[in-house]
């Protein structure tokens, strides 16, 4: 019987970022997937006739362009450009596995009409999105946002970021309403109203990060990898193999083995491997995991960039809740030809939301309206479940299911929270650098 310190079902983003830094710290990993390939529900399907027999649309005699210069993400999201998720990929050296694109506009939807969010100095002074004197109060706000730091209390400018909350914290910078409601979804990236009385300090966070990835990257705070989001799983899956763990792929979990409520081993086709922690995705444990909701996504094929995207080839398109009198925002995700997902000339536009009716399909349709005309469309409802427990006492750490935004803040959130459960410490970047970079690179 073969011993490991840890056993990962499942090969989605998640799990392989955990799978490549429990590797990192030392420990035998072994990774069980029922797959034949990474990235588990978050995988793209290629090539494009595949997409159709996963959805059981009768496929296209012939695809547009060749169907396999097409890597279509079941998950779509971008990367915010000084995330936390950017930055495992840096100190853990993966980005010499992928190479990333700026994505090239960001867009919330107002009034029936798209609006590009501010991205630079020009962009909020011509903007429509805000009057003249509202211009000179977002600068202010975005001023002391970048300068705010949780740790020095003289950047707080006599506010108390812990009490203080979000509502009032706009009021102080005297913000519309207009303004305000692009801040909270299309920049902070708040999905509901819920965050205005909340204690500001995660808003003033979530700006301070949206300004500073936007500064690192000039025309976009948002990046997207070349070749789609399976490169995102390969490339810590590799890193896990580098220091010496195990993949079996295309292969079924039997059993999870208990002792006195703690797991001991897995049963794989008969076979059994035995382990100290189990981290595995929802599918692999339906006993242990809740429904809080579901998410629709409706992915689209299109043969021309979106209207009033100044034809970009890749955005981010946001419809807050408030314009739609939805509890939740709807994501618009496009990616196209130039990431080298699709074939030349043709777009790939992801729309999703957290369903709130019988009808999910009909909460997206002011999406959909956007993209029209639509080649084909591939719709999926799933639910949203969340682990039962933390963990501790089985030592079994389930990750919650994909959310229904087109960014990777709230899965990034995830991971951190159950590598602090897995470890009983916080993730730290400077301890988890590659083998190969030196010991001083900053």
């Amino acid at each position: 019987m073969e011993e490991y310190d840890v056993i990962v079902l499942g090969t989605g983003l998640k799990e392989c970022v955990l799978s490549g830094l429990m590797s990192l710290n030392g420990k035998k990993v072994l990774h069980i997937d029922k797959n034949a390939h990474c990235g588990g529900e978050s995988a793209s399907i290629s090539p494009l006739e595949e997409l159709y027999t996963r959805f059981k649309i009768p496929g296209p005699v012939t695809s547009p362009g060749r169907g396999k210069e097409w890597n279509v993400d079941l998950i779509p999201k971008f990367f915010l450009g000084d995330s936390h998720l950017v930055k495992m990929l840096i100190h853990t050296d993966v980005t010499r596995y992928l190479d990333f694109r700026v994505v090239e506009g960001n867009y919330v939807y107002k009034a029936g009409k798209l609006h590009r969010v501010p991205a630079t100095e020009e962009d909020a002074h011509h903007s429509d999105l805000m009057g003249m004197f509202d211009k000179r109060r977002f600068r202010k706000l975005l001023l002391f946002a970048q300068n705010f730091d949780v740790r020095k209390p003289r950047t707080h400018h006599d506010l108390d970021p812990e009490q203080t909350t979000t509502r009032d914290l706009f009021s102080r910078f005297d913000l519309g309403l207009d303004v305000v409601e692009f801040i909270g979804h299309a920049i902070a990236l708040h999905g509901s109203e819920s965050y205005l009385d909340q204690p500001c300090v995660e808003t003033i966070k979530r700006i301070r990060l949206y300004a500073e990835s936007l500064a690192r990257h000039k025309t976009s705070p948002y990046l997207y990898p070349v070749f789609g989001l399976a490169e995102l799983p390969q490339g810590f899956a590799r890193l896990s193999v580098e220091n010496g763990g195990t993949f079996l792929l295309n292969r079924t979990v039997d059993e999870i083995l208990l002792d006195n409520g703690k797991v001991t081993a897995v049963k794989s086709e008969g076979k059994l491997f035995r382990c100290k922690q189990l981290i595995c995705d929802p599918a692999y444990v339906p006993n242990r995991v809740r429904k809080v909701g579901r998410v629709v996504r409706v992915i689209c094929l299109l043969n021309h960039p979106v209207k009033n995207t100044q034809e970009a080839k890749s955005c981010q398109i946001i419809i807050p809740q408030t314009q739609l009198n939805r509890k939740s925002d709807v994501f618009i995700s496009v990616v196209s030809y130039a990431h080298n997902v699709a074939s030349d000339g043709f777009y790939i536009a992801t729309v999703s939301t957290a369903a709130e009716t019988n009808q999910p399909e009909k909460e997206v349709q002011p999406g959909l309206d956007l993209l029209e005309p639509i080649m084909q469309k591939f719709v999926s409802v799933r639910s949203k479940l969340v682990p039962n427990d933390d963990g501790n006492k089985s030592q079994i750490f389930v990750s919650r299911s994909y959310d229904e935004t087109d960014h990777f803040e709230g899965e990034c959130e995830d991971i951190k929270d159950m590598y602090r459960r897995i470890t009983g410490t916080e993730f730290r970047f400077t301890s988890h650098r590659h083998p190969s970079r030196s010991s001083d690179e900053d």
